[in-house]
């Protein structure tokens, strides 16, 4: 049985740029990347799990990452909707300052909210299928098709149509082509 000291070193010297990769993909800022690779890292390995591998680890970090990522903004959007009850609010504050709509996909992912982003990415960009994210997240299936669909509709908003994208059969694989008919 191999040490957790082990794990982790192997882990972050062999799959660090792919985490970094992954993290910034989920929130769009490679600063905030770095910290959710830090959160979800300490998250992972601050418990016991017996028989625990590198590959096993970069699984469990990668959800810790969209799990940081969306109980963050979970906690900012409760605190936007309290802080004027402690603050004056700033006048002339913009809140689309920053979103831009470009034909870049990073710009794009920004724009949406994060379940749909996660759902996304997951699906998109690790190549999982809907049971997967479903699983991955802790939704229903139903719940992530949702969210897929809303997040393409969005994206298409910004990137203008996107090729043949459409999800889903329920177990992720592409459908039959509609063309011809």
């Amino acid at each position: 049985m191999s040490d957790w000291r082990e794990v982790l070193t192997q882990l972050v010297e062999d799959r660090e740029r792919a985490l970094l990769g992954y993290a910034y993909l989920v929130c769009g800022n490679a600063t905030q990347a770095q910290d959710l690779v830090q959160d979800a890292l300490v998250r992972t390995f601050s418990k016991p799990r017996p028989g625990l591998t590198a590959v096993k680890a970069e699984g469990y970090v990668r959800r810790a990452i969209t799990t940081v990522y969306i109980d963050g903004y979970r906690r900012e959007q409760r605190w936007r909707r309290v802080q004027h009850l402690f603050r004056e609010e700033q006048a002339g504050s913009d809140p689309t300052t920053g979103i831009e709509a470009g034909t870049d996909v990073t710009a794009a992912l920004a724009t949406l909210p994060p379940r749909e982003r996660a759902c996304v990415v997951l699906r998109y960009f690790d190549d999982l299928t809907v049971p997967q994210i479903a699983h991955q997240l802790g939704l229903a299936p139903g719940s992530v098709k949702r969210y897929v669909h809303d997040g393409l509709a969005r994206l298409e908003l910004v990137l203008g149509p996107l090729e043949d994208v459409r999800d889903p059969s329920p177990d992720g694989a592409p459908r039959p082509s509609q063309e011809g008919r």
